[in-house]
């Protein structure tokens, strides 16, 4: 038999980190070692009883469960509209500059594939989410990493910036409040980042996923003057509403844009269920007590994840806004990888090192507050015994 082969593009990338990690978790649970996972950021608390129930009440119906719009029904669109004016203070017109996703991830893929054509530059932050990197390379673009560095405050670097031939480049990811790092946003950066694009004729990208977790506050790159001409700003109810598994995000931008962006999203996927996209509704409109109370359980969290930080050797910037707490790893410690898997192996704990987000992560881990305080606690109380017998 003749032997065949992949596309070239699947050499391009590897199988996702926690995809590959998370099974070898799973085989150390089932040898019974109880390990305790504190690496991906999928919350673990439920959305709103508003949202359960209506899921469940419109499910019922004899009409919910046949084909939906490509661009989503208009009472998800209009409560995306009142979402982005009630929190963000921006306007956006719900049938034109609006673009529902079955989840920012695969926004990320939409925007590269209507915007990158084979050859086409991209920069992508490191350290950065690993996504903007592979759907690059599924796409055929050029990667420019743009770095990060603590020194710099986790900031793009604008002189190094204008260095790069950018003629070349098309699109530039960004990302904040930042994951990995935390750094929150301002509107002085927004302002930067906007004449940069504006000026060089490069889309702006700004995946948003993060600001109403311990973030006073949240930010819109839209909210500066001029950004609608060049930027695309996608958000996401996984995070902010404990609404992972079910694949709820949008889209912002200029009507162009989405348009564009539709084009090829409806070659791709037929809709979002309609029960699901009604209890979004209820979501999107979930009153300020509802991110407080969020916001309450995760700043307990925090203050345990923060021992475990110190509890490791590591030192961590109490400002970080988001669903993590990043940590730089001790001047002893060879690599983030290395203390993770002694962390895993020894304290039966899983964290994130942080050479996964990119080589300017390396000296650094991530741990996620998507665990109960027990959890977190137990955690905390394993890496201390092992420690102190080391």
């Amino acid at each position: 038999m003749k032997d065949i082969q992949p596309a070239g593009r699947v050499s391009e990338i590897q199988e996702y980190y926690f995809s590959r990690k998370l099974r070898e978790v799973a085989r150390l649970n089932a040898e019974g070692r109880d390990i305790i996972s504190l690496g991906i950021g999928g919350p673990d608390r439920m959305p709103s009883a508003e949202v359960i129930d209506t899921l469940c009440e419109e499910a019922r119906k004899p009409g919910a469960h046949s084909y939906q719009p490509y661009v989503g029904i208009p009472e998800l669109r209009r409560a995306m509209s009142r979402f982005y004016s009630r929190h963000y203070g921006v306007e956006l017109n719900p049938d034109t500059e609006i673009q529902p996703l079955i989840g920012s991830k695969e926004g990320i893929l939409h925007v590269s594939l209507a915007f990158l054509n084979p050859g086409d530059g991209v920069l992508v932050p490191n350290p950065g989410y690993p996504t903007y990197t592979s759907v690059s390379r599924l796409v055929g673009a050029e990667i420019f990493n743009y770095d990060l560095t603590e020194d710099g405050g986790w900031m793009p670097d604008f002189e190094a910036l204008e260095r790069l031939p950018l003629d070349r480049i098309k699109l530039m990811w960004i990302n904040y409040p930042h994951m990995p790092t935390g750094t929150p946003a301002s509107v002085g950066l927004f302002e930067k980042i906007v004449d940069f694009g504006r000026r060089h004729g490069i889309v702006i990208a700004h995946d948003n996923p993060y600001s109403f977790i311990l973030n006073d506050n949240p930010l819109s790159l839209l909210q500066v003057d001029g950004a609608r001409d060049v930027a695309i700003e996608m958000n996401s109810m996984s995070k902010s509403h404990n609404m992972a598994g079910w694949r709820v995000g949008m889209l912002a931008s200029n009507p162009q844009f989405i348009q564009w962006v539709l084009k090829v999203k409806s070659n791709i996927d037929s809709g979002q269920f309609r029960p699901l996209m009604l209890a979004a509704v209820k979501g999107l409109d979930a009153p300020d007590e509802w991110y407080a109370g969020l916001n309450e359980t995760y700043a307990r969290r925090r203050l345990i994840a923060e021992r475990i930080m110190k509890a490791l050797g590591c030192e961590f910037d109490p400002h970080q806004r988001g669903l993590f707490l990043w940590g730089r790893i001790p001047q002893g410690e060879a690599s983030s990888e290395t203390l993770a898997d002694r962390v895993l192996y020894g304290s039966r704990v899983f964290i994130t090192p942080g050479f996964i987000f990119g080589s300017n992560g390396d000296r650094y881990v991530r741990i996620s507050l998507c665990a109960t305080e027990e959890k977190l606690a137990e955690a905390l109380k394993r890496i201390e015994e092992t420690y102190k017998t080391a």
